[in-house]
């Protein structure tokens, strides 16, 4: 499941959400410290894991 970072731009605080990508289009995020709507998300990287065969 893919992690999302955003930034509360009333707080500044910076947090992370786990969340299926469907639910990404549809939830409302909100900052949980101050419970601002107003967040943005943030570039960050990211990491695939895969099974390798022999």
């Amino acid at each position: 499941m893919p992690v999302y970072e955003y930034k509360c731009e009333k707080c500044d605080r910076d947090f992370s959400l786990e969340m299926k990508i469907s639910d990404y289009t549809k939830k409302k995020i909100t900052c949980p410290e101050c419970k601002s709507e107003r967040v943005k998300r943030q570039i960050s990287s990211f990491q695939t894991i895969t099974s390798k065969k022999s």
